[in-house]
Formats: C-alpha cells, sequence, structure tokens
C-alpha cells in the first residue's frame, strides 16, 4: 500500500529531514515510528500525505505517485489518509458530535456547508464512529468540557468517519497522563485489527510503542536504522536507534 523509494526530503534550508528511505508497509500493519525529537519521524509521517513533499526518489501510496498529484488529486488522496495530531484540532465549543461531522464537509455541496447541513446517513455514520472509540455517550456534550482522552477519541472518531484506509498519528498521546494514554493505544490497535486500517504512528514512548504496534520502524539523523517486528526489539537496537542515548520508556 505505501512504498518509499529512495526517498529524500530537504528543506528549503538546505536540512535534509529523510535520507536514502526505502521501505514498504502492507495495508492493516501496525507501525510506530521511533527516534530521538528531530530524527526524521514526523517528516516520514508528513510525506505520505503531502503536508510535506519529498526532494528525490518516489512515494507510492495505493499504486499512486504522490509526489505527482495536484490539487484536486490531493485532496482526493487525503480523504483516504486520516490524519490525528497532538493537539487534537478540535473545536472546543462545538458538540463532539458536530466535530465528527466535520469529516464531511469537504465532500459537501456550497448550499449544505453554507447553512450547515448534513444528511441522517452522515449523522448516522458519525455516531457509528463516536460509539467506535467508546465514548456515544459524549456525541451531545462540547468538547471543552470533556477530558483529554476524550477529545482524542474525539478526532479519532472523527478520521474514522471518513473511512479512511490509512490512519496517520503524530504523538497522538504525548499530552495524555499514563492511563488514558494506554487506553487510546488500545483503541488505535482495535481499529487496526477490527478494521483493517494501517495505522503509522510517530511516537516518543519506546514502552507503548513496544506494546501495542506489531512493526516498528527506527530512525536517526534523517534515515531507517531499524524495520522490524516491535517483539523482536532489544536494548542494542534500541541504542543504535538513539545513538546511545536513553530514550522515553515509560509513561
Amino acid at each position: 500500500m505505501i512504498e518509499f523509494k529512495d526517498v529524500e526530503m530537504q528543506y528549503p534550508n538546505g536540512f535534509k529531514g529523510l535520507k536514502n528511505i526505502n521501505v514498504q508497509i502492507a495495508q492493516g500493519e501496525y507501525v510506530a515510528v521511533i527516534g530521538l525529537s528531530g530524527a526524521g519521524k514526523s517528516t516520514f509521517i508528513r510525506c505520505i500525505n503531502r503536508m510535506h513533499d519529498i526532494t528525490k526518489g518516489e512515494l507510492i501510496v495505493n499504486q499512486t505517485n504522490v509526489h505527482q498529484l495536484r490539487g484536486k488529486e490531493i485532496r482526493q488522496l487525503r480523504r483516504n489518509i486520516g490524519m490525528i495530531f497532538q493537539s487534537f484540532n478540535l473545536v472546543t465549543r462545538s458538540t463532539a458530535l458536530k466535530n465528527v461531522l466535520v469529516s464531511f464537509v469537504p465532500e459537501m455541496p456550497l448550499w449544505r456547508k453554507l447553512l450547515g447541513i448534513f444528511t441522517q446517513e452522515e449523522k448516522r455514520k458519525a455516531l457509528t464512529a463516536l460509539d467506535q472509540v467508546g465514548i456515544l455517550d459524549k456525541a451531545f456534550v462540547r468538547v471543552d468540557q470533556l477530558s483529554g482522552g476524550q477529545q482524542q477519541r474525539v478526532a479519532l472518531a472523527r478520521t474514522l468517519a471518513q473511512t479512511p484506509g490509512i490512519i496517520l498519528a503524530d504523538e497522538p498521546v504525548a499530552s495524555l497522563d499514563p492511563m488514558t494514554a494506554k487506553q487510546v493505544m488500545g483503541d488505535f490497535a482495535r481499529i487496526n485489527k477490527e478494521m483493517n486500517m494501517t495505522v503509522i504512528m510517530n511516537i516518543h514512548h519506546v514502552d507503548l510503542a513496544l506494546a501495542y504496534a506489531t512493526r516498528v520502524i527506527g530512525i536517526r539523523a534523517g534515515e531507517i536504522v531499524y524495520d522490524g517486528q516491535a517483539s523482536d526489539v532489544t536494548e542494542a537496537v534500541l541504542s543504535q536507534i538513539y545513538n546511545g542515548q536513553q530514550p522515553v520508556e515509560e509513561v
């Protein structure tokens, strides 16, 4: 489903965020991307949905060369790729349900966008998504009245409502307390397994990455230095990924 072929990504200031990346990720995998801050983890994830443009090589998603897409084609690509951020990106004065319904706005005709009218089918899908992450009872509660974990679940439900084949998550549990972080990681694992959605997650907490993901990609200074099963990660592997420094291991 996703293939990096000799990919490099260079920022305008000349800094190379990614170097010589060659990796394949199949449909339905749960991949944790780990490494030091600034190693290229976020860059790796954001190239997949064209938030960053690669400067060399090929990046193939669903048999499509992502770098060659333009305008409407990029928007269509992103409809199949859900993106979840550390900051949630929710409208806090609106209800959980209304935040999930936002996922349908890009495909709506202009008159419905202006009037804020959603179909019964769209409402059903939004409520189903909230149910899938265990917060259906919060559908009509304002987001600013929800806990951090519940807000992240609203963000996850908003992504599920658009029925993507791929979910990208950029530090989704960094701002959550330990118990809530584990609950949200469990949500990702369940959705990955039950819905066969590809999950690619940039995460600092090594213990969570190893406990919930099935595959780990370790990035150091823009290069992949480890790619294998989470169960095969050893202290020696972590030392290689983190250049001998101590990773974040506990939450």
